[in-house]
């Protein structure tokens, strides 16, 4: 009798088995990296198994937007999935009436502050539907189901759930600066996909400050031809990039820096400056009209400056209503910022003319007078249906309750963090939060997912917590090129509009982490470069020799906090080289992050395998030292790296033999050889590990 049948019998069943294990194995919630995490998740078991065959029909009143959007996620998951679908583009209302993923918009979103971007995505086994009030809803939704993408060995799925979700903050936004270090158009596309990827939906153009004018002005072109180094957008560019956010539903809102920050526009019209014009001989007038005497120039450093414009001369009112004439018409939006901030007053102190018109119209002080010049621009504006917005240095008695007042000072500037956002809303004014958010002083990505924009403790009504409007993340580019831009804002901007969308109790770091280096990834589809950079500049600096030393210690490198980095604002000029170590490195070292667990797990149980785990990071950064050694042979922009990479490695020395009881250090000399990681002195850049080394002594 042969034993055959009995043993395929078994091999048949082992093989139901396993099918019945692969088949019941069902996601959990807690697995899927969703963000921002959505106000409302349910997973149940099955899946919805994607094919060639998949299509998508859409159903409603939306606006044509949708249409633009639909085929972007189509074409994005065939990138993810390599599938080949069989439908193309999308350009008409029901035109898959069976399709599998339905979408279902009772209206046409408008472009603005307080629209319905609510959605609800439900996925079954078979069939997929999106339902939103507006198209907006429907295009959050649409990166929602992206985001739930899962995969086997085999194949690509969404997992049966059901999702309902709105955004807790209406201001959800990104400033860049575009005047420190212009930033070309194809800078400003990806980052608004990304931003529409994170269901941001304000993108806030600070077009014009001390280094630059960026836009082009027909009227007054001795602007472009004087103050942009020949760098700026064209009007056809500007509209083109408006109507490009609008496809993916965000609000532009540019920014023109008036009166402070006023380099750029007086080397065009000196005439309309408030500085006291000396003449040859030494004698000076209080403020000469017409003359052609060039007293301005483009600023090449970072900082705060004097040129400001002049309240007192009618001139300076008559150019900017021309220019808002000609600029507002290329925002359709209704919000228009004027800045306002850091105007120290200097040139109006000493300029007679002007101190005599603070005393004709009873101005008693700067900023009574900068209120008065800001109250002015407020008819200029509205005329083209557009509401100002200002920093918060435009907040005073007299500022009109129609303006935005725009938070961003805090313990940097000597004021309590965010106490302009309570007293603007007490005082009922709008206002948007920066302080905690600006994302160009590179800190860790916690503080600004902490960071939020409903103040605790202040005791607000809920008429005043209804002027908080939200948040934006705030990239000056001081020390930010096209090169490294995207690196500075991303991946933590994606937290901080987790902070803005979702629930206020969602706040664990370490699972926004987890979450984090998925989207991260899936980011660089939309064109970012904030990943694949890094390895450009390393190579510059290994001059093209192997990159691995460089790149591992960039690991537990970050460049310096705050504005250290650039002493004084003049270390670097705007044409300064920023291809060095420090532009590689990011908040958030990879490396120290796992080192800190590593020693944490460590000293809560000294085990062999907790000790190796430690041990194997000191092993790491003595090789990494003895290669950037070798490597700085023919790579002269590795030499300011050594002497920090050097203290790194003669720690881990010692601190190996810490491990095996085997130092013969005193507990001074030792404390004395980790301090040494504390410096920064070398290459704007500090060892992130230098805490984490302190725990271990």
């Amino acid at each position: 009798m042969s034993i055959e049948p009995k043993k395929n019998k078994m091999k048949y069943l082992f093989v139901l088995l396993l099918a019945g294990v692969t088949a019941n194995s069902q996601i959990q919630k807690e697995q899927l990296n969703l963000m921002p995490w959505p106000q409302n998740v349910v997973v149940n078991d099955g899946n919805f198994t994607l094919t060639k065959n998949f299509k998508v029909n859409i159903s409603g009143n939306p606006n044509s937007r949708i249409f633009g959007g639909v085929t972007r996620f189509l074409r994005r998951l065939d990138g993810r999935t390599g599938i080949f679908f069989e439908q193309g583009y999308i350009t008409k209302l029901n035109e898959f009436p069976n399709a599998e993923l339905q979408i279902n918009c009772t209206k046409s979103g408008k472009i603005g502050l307080y629209e319905d971007e609510s959605y609800s995505l439900d996925v079954k086994a078979n069939k997929i539907t999106i339902n939103a009030t507006s198209d907006l809803g429907a295009l959050h939704g649409l990166e929602t189901l992206l985001q739930l993408l899962q995969n086997d060995s085999k194949s690509f799925y969404f997992p049966v759930s059901q999702i309902s979700d709105f955004p807790r903050f209406t201001w959800r936004g990104l400033m860049l600066d575009a005047s420190r270090h212009f930033q070309p158009v194809d800078v400003v596309k990806r980052n608004l996909d990304a931003l529409a990827a994170m269901k941001m939906n304000v993108f806030h153009w600070h077009l014009v400050d001390d280094q630059g004018w960026r836009i082009e002005t027909k009227k007054h072109p001795k602007l472009i031809e004087l103050a942009s180094d020949g760098l700026y957008y064209t009007q056809e560019e500007i509209r083109n990039i408006v109507k490009y956010a609008d496809e993916r539903g965000i609000l532009i809102v540019p920014e023109i820096d008036v009166p402070g920050h006023g380099s750029a526009i007086l080397t065009a019209y000196p005439e309309i400056g408030s500085k006291v014009i000396t003449l040859t001989g030494g004698t000076s007038e209080k403020n000469i009209q017409g003359t052609a005497i060039t007293t301005y120039g483009i600023e090449r450093n970072a900082g705060i400056f004097s040129p400001t414009l002049d309240p007192s001369n009618p001139k300076t009112y008559k150019i900017l209503n021309e220019l808002f004439d000609e600029i507002c018409p290329l925002f359709p939006g209704d919000y228009f910022h004027i800045g306002g901030d850091e105007n120290e007053g200097k040139d109006w102190d000493a300029n007679p003319k002007i101190q005599e018109f603070k005393k004709k119209h009873n101005l008693k002080t700067n900023h009574e007078l900068q209120t008065y010049f800001t109250m002015q621009l407020a008819p200029m504006l509205k005329k083209h249906g557009k509401q100002l917005m200002g920093w918060e240095e435009i907040l005073t008695k007299d500022l009109s309750k129609e303006a935005i007042v725009h938070s961003w000072r805090g313990p940097n500037e000597g004021v309590v963090a965010g106490q302009s956002l309570v007293d603007a809303v007490k005082k009922g004014y709008k206002t948007v939060l920066s302080n905690g958010f600006y994302i160009d002083l590179m800190y860790p990505i916690a503080s600004h997912y902490l960071n939020d924009p409903m103040p605790k403790g202040a005791n607000l009504s809920a008429e005043e917590k209804a002027r908080i409007l939200g948040g934006e993340a705030t990239m000056w580019t001081e020390l930010a090129t096209e090169t490294t831009f995207d690196s500075r804002v991303w991946p933590r901007t994606a937290a901080i509009a987790e902070r803005l969308w979702s629930a206020e109790n969602i706040t664990d770091v370490a699972n926004m982490r987890k979450r984090l280096e998925t989207v991260s990834f899936r980011l660089e589809e939309l064109g970012l470069t904030h990943i694949r950079n890094k390895a450009v500049i390393l190579r510059n600096i290994a001059n093209n020799q192997n990159i691995k030393s460089v790149n591992e210690f960039s690991n537990v490198c970050e460049p310096l906090k705050g504005y250290t980095r650039n002493k004084g604002g003049t270390e670097y000029q705007m044409y300064s080289p920023f291809t060095l170590f420090a532009d590689a490195c990011t908040p958030d070292a990879k490396d120290s992050l796992a080192f800190d667990e590593a020693v944490s797990q460590y000293l809560a149980n000294k085990s062999a395998d907790n000790k190796a785990k430690v041990a194997a990071f000191f092993n790491k950064w003595i090789a990494v030292n003895k290669g950037l050694v070798e490597l700085s042979a023919n790579a002269p922009l590795v030499q300011p790296i050594l002497p920090l990479s050097k203290k790194l490695s003669d720690a881990s020395q010692e601190l190996l033999l810490v491990l095996d009881n085997k130092s013969t250090l005193k507990t001074a000399d030792l404390k004395n050889l980790v301090e040494q990681c504390n410096t920064k002195d070398h290459a704007d850049v500090e060892l992130s590990v230098y805490e984490s080394l302190k725990k271990l002594i």
